[in-house]
């Protein structure tokens, strides 16, 4: 007997949805950029470009640091991101957007808006405003959750 349990069938289709989503949303990217440069660009934006740590976005981003750090070297060198010494802790570093990182985000966006017009015939726009609200939900849950069991570098 083949039971099927909505939660798990409700994650199941968000992970097929976001291999799917992933590689065409990269293969639109501007030459050089990678789903995970831009992932941090665009966490930049929606944060309102506050400043972080290294390990703040490993953390955030739920990497290894040294996976973070590979990333984050890659974008400084192409300009999208800066990285300073943290003057409160002389061991640590400090990362920002740059006006040039900033650019790319919008490249990004304006590169996958050809992706979009897949959409039509497929969901309509209330069905797209309705499932935004819920989806939206689950994520702030999801993110609360890995919050409370570790506690966010600074």
């Amino acid at each position: 007997m083949n039971t099927t349990i909505p939660a798990f069938e409700l994650f199941n289709e968000i992970g097929i949805i976001n291999q799917l989503s992933t590689t065409m949303f990269e293969r639109v990217l501007p030459k050089g950029m990678t789903q995970a440069q831009f992932t941090v660009l665009n966490h930049f934006v929606r944060l309102g470009h506050q400043e972080r740590s290294p390990a703040q976005l490993a953390f955030a981003f739920q990497v290894t640091r040294p996976t973070m750090t590979s990333t984050l070297t890659r974008m400084e060198r192409a300009g999208l991101i800066a990285i300073r010494p943290d003057p409160q802790d002389g061991r640590g570093k400090r990362v920002s957007l740059t006006e040039k990182g900033h650019a790319m985000r919008e490249a990004c966006i304006a590169a996958a808006s050809v992706l979009f017009p897949m959409l039509d015939g497929l969901i309509t726009d209330s069905e797209l405003e309705a499932i935004l609200p819920p989806l939206t939900r689950l994520r702030k849950a999801l993110d609360e959750m890995r919050n409370a069991k570790a506690t966010e570098p600074e």
